[in-house]
């Protein structure tokens, strides 16, 4: 497997780590429970360094994105992020992906800046959009700390200002005491924060001044389970193979209007014939968590399946996606077969827990 510039500091702080798409990284610290809870309510960060950075350049980058990817680069500028998907000829998602488009200072006195394009894929997804989009792979040159919660900003201030000061969805090139990183207001977590690559070298001393601000170590546990009380889909679950942004109410990412992405001919006749399943949010009454692959029956009659499902530490009771058929609506009690056993559970709109809502604790 491989291992994160950070590894070494996650061991040190007795981290149990796990295999994340082939590499080694933390699941958890101190408990995922408490690593969420503390994402709510104060500020954490998570090493992601296992999700993937490709670059690609100047106008030809631009235009292979264009061509290729659902959302429309036109709609942002140079220090602005975007949300995307690249989609199979099918129409599903291969992966879904955020861009940092900034620009790089020319190299030679008067010649303009370069605009530079980061594709952030899913971990196990890099040699897919390699392949789809070519440009460098740049993921073994640096790490990724994303800093999440109410407290994230005022925090990272105490230490780095000009990062703290990178709004939602921009993003920056800054120098880390003279490391050259990117900093991005994104994040995966439905609070607010910054994420920020550093190179391998400036790693570990961020991470210890974010660790001397009071800033709490996360694992990728705590990053799942707050990603779905946020309603954010994951790719193998919510989305991949069979699962068209389409279905999962992701219409927004697809610019329709744009002349060719790939899976466009697809969507279009999803689109004209009607969407058969939709992706929707499952309540349940107790603690016992609902899981991938759980079916789901309406009056006695299949209707679909779960995608994802845990206990939502802030609402004290089980949540869970589910792809169901389009004629299922908000508001119906369906069951889902939790084992042999039929739990009932209730039809919701996500997100399961609005940004910003924590639980006092």
């Amino acid at each position: 497997m491989r291992q994160s510039p950070l590894a070494g500091r996650h061991r040190e702080a007795g981290a149990k780590m796990v295999d994340f798409g082939g590499w080694e990284m933390p699941l958890e610290y101190e408990g995922t429970i408490t690593e969420h809870l503390a994402c709510r309510n104060g500020a954490v960060m998570f090493d992601v360094s296992h999700l993937g950075t490709v670059r690609l350049t100047g106008a030809e980058g631009f235009d292979r994105l264009q061509r290729t990817l659902t959302n429309d680069l036109t709609k942002i500028a140079p220090g602005r992020a975007q949300y995307t998907h690249l989609l199979d000829t099918d129409g599903s998602v291969l992966d879904d992906i955020i861009i940092w488009w900034w620009q790089e200072v020319g190299s030679e006195a008067g010649s303009p800046p370069v605009d530079i394009f980061d594709v952030m894929p899913n971990a196990s997804n890099t040699d897919s959009v390699i392949a789809a989009l070519g440009g460098t792979d740049i993921t073994g040159e640096r790490a990724v700390i994303a800093v999440q919660g109410p407290t994230a900003r005022r925090q990272v201030g105490e230490l780095w200002p000009e990062a703290a000061a990178v709004g939602r969805f921009r993003v920056q090139p800054l120098n880390w005491r003279g490391h050259s990183c990117v900093v991005a207001g994104t994040g995966y977590t439905g609070e607010d924060g910054v994420e920020i690559s550093v190179p391998i070298l400036g790693a570990e001393e961020l991470w210890d001044g974010l660790v001397a601000v009071g800033i709490t170590p996360a694992g990728l546990g705590a990053r799942d389970t707050v990603r779905l009380e946020a309603g954010l889909p994951l790719h193998g679950h919510e989305l991949g193979p069979g699962i068209t942004p389409l279905q999962a109410g992701l219409d927004w990412v697809v610019a329709f209007d744009k002349p060719e992405f790939r899976g466009r001919e697809a969507l279009l006749a999803e689109r004209t014939a009607g969407v058969q399943r939709s992706l929707r949010g499952l309540h349940t009454e107790g603690r016992r968590p609902l899981r991938a692959g759980y079916q789901v029956s309406i009056d006695g009659t299949m209707c679909g399946e779960v995608t994802s499902g845990n206990y939502s530490a802030v609402l004290g009771h089980g949540i869970a996606f589910a792809l169901l058929n389009s004629t299922v609506k908000i508001g119906d009690t369906v069951s889902v077969d939790l084992r042999g056993t039929a739990t009932p559970a209730t039809v919701v709109a996500t997100p399961f827990v609005p940004r910003g809502r924590s639980t006092g604790v």
